[in-house]
């Protein structure tokens, strides 16, 4: 695919965070750029804000007639269902028809790349990284798995030497990618309804390894099952953070290299998986000559990504947290984290389980993480691109959830049964729409208060 022969460009799934990145960049150089999604969120609402024609009925006729035309690019997500008649369409009339992953791969492959995986992190990572370059005035573009609050965007286009990118595991789409220089976070089972096995998730961490151009590097967090330049915390690792404490919220620490140490540096995420994902940004950093110095002053600066440990409310005896943790390893780094900035206060969770396949394959260990906290409000699974599966309902996680401060509720509650949390800390948690609930729980706290 040559760029310069691209007409125009068509997104199926176009409000996802990653096809979003990908239509305000083709949009950015110049080229029509419209899409269908299924529901209006504030992605689309940014997209059409930019003067990107959107629209939310699966239906051919509405297509705009420019994007009818043979040169047109036709990018989808996984996630769309091969009935779509929209792909349908493009399908059975022999259209350019590529999945984000590809596009992704192309676009970058002339550059110098910078792509982070890892079942947890990589969207915090890709985001801290695009920071650090930023504060180094390197000529990058970024496409970011979440809205950088930094940038305010998923999209950052500095120049065009370097590119960071998020390389998502799932439908093995980093597979499309040859960096220069690739992190893998983490790898926990997750996606079976994909891989199967957590074996065969695994292995495609190995083969993204193996894509990696020659003289490239591999940073791999230190316990991992691969071969790599490692990352970790007191553990020895080649690049690792040292004597943390807290002050005010903030972690100070020693940062070590293979080469120096660096005192007295700052980070203001909480929780020591941030502390994980900003040291493995600082360490492929290094990699483009970006100095150690100014990138570890550069960490001080970072202000966080949409919906990853995000304060709505932060007051003297009460915080509200959003957080888009939807695996159980995640939800134990969220409480880790509170648990360490916000000792001994009552903490409420909000969870919305993402997939049932999901919640099936991983329910005890839901169950587990979940009755950690003081107070559980459980909503309905949430779908996404699923159908229901027999017998696998937030009724039946809920039963296997140990602590018995617990609740299952329905969305159209959930003001109603927060109204009285403004002690302590309140967190939601999810993956699916949730996100949408946020602003109105956080409108009725501020309004009780």
């Amino acid at each position: 695919m040559n760029i310069k022969d691209i007409h125009s460009v068509y997104f199926i799934g176009i409000g996802g965070i990653g096809m979003s990145a990908l239509a305000r960049y083709f949009h950015f150089i110049g080229k029509p750029v419209a899409g269908y999604d299924k529901t209006p969120t504030p992605i689309t609402d940014g997209l059409e804000e930019k003067g990107i024609s959107v629209h939310f009925e699966d239906d051919v006729e509405i297509i705009p007639e420019t994007f009818k035309q043979p040169q047109t690019l036709v990018v989808y997500t996984p996630a769309v269902p091969a009935a779509h008649s929209e792909l349908q369409y493009f399908k059975k009339n022999g259209f350019d028809i590529k999945k984000r992953s590809e596009v992704l791969g192309i676009i970058t492959k002339d550059t110098f790349c910078l792509a982070v995986a890892g079942t947890h992190g990589k969207t915090t990572t890709s985001c801290i990284l695009a920071h650090l370059m930023k504060e180094c005035n390197m000529p990058f573009t970024a496409f970011l798995g979440g809205v950088s609050e930094d940038f305010n965007s998923n999209f950052v286009l500095e120049g065009n030497e370097y590119s960071v990118v998020e390389a998502d595991e799932f439908d093995r789409s980093f597979l499309r990618l040859s960096p220069n220089v690739a992190c893998i976070t983490s790898m926990d089972a997750d996606h079976l309804d994909i891989y199967g096995t957590k074996e065969e998730l695994q292995q495609s961490f190995r083969d993204f390894a193996s894509k990696i151009k020659s003289g490239g590097t591999l940073f791999v967090r230190n316990g991992l099952p691969l071969e790599g330049i490692t990352f970790g915390i007191e553990d020895g690792s080649d690049y690792r953070i040292e004597h943390i404490e807290v002050e005010h919220g903030t972690y100070v620490f020693d940062l070590v290299t293979p080469s120096e140490v660096l005192k007295q540096v700052r980070f203001n995420k909480p929780g020591r998986h941030n502390l994980l994902n900003g040291l493995a940004a600082f360490a492929m950093a290094v990699q483009t000559g970006c100095p150690p110095h100014r990138l570890a002053e550069a960490l001080a600066s970072f202000k966080g990504v949409q919906r990853r440990f995000s304060y709505q409310i932060k007051e003297k005896d009460f915080a509200f947290i959003d957080d888009y943790a939807h695996h159980p390893a995640e939800i134990d780094a969220v409480y880790q984290a509170i648990r360490e900035v916000h000792p001994g206060e009552k903490i409420t969770v909000i969870f919305q389980p993402h997939l049932f396949s999901r919640t099936r394959d991983f329910a005890d260990e839901f169950a587990e993480s979940l009755s950690q906290f003081d107070v559980i409000l459980l909503l309905e699974i949430y779908p996404a691109r699923e159908e229901p599966i027999e017998g696998i309902t937030s009724e039946w996680l809920l039963e296997k959830i140990k602590n018995p401060h617990k609740k299952l509720i329905s969305k159209s509650k959930l003001i109603e049964e927060i109204k009285e949390c403004k002690t302590g800390v309140l967190v939601a948690l999810g993956a699916g729409d949730i996100g949408m609930e946020v602003p109105k729980i956080k409108k009725e706290l501020a309004y009780a208060s």
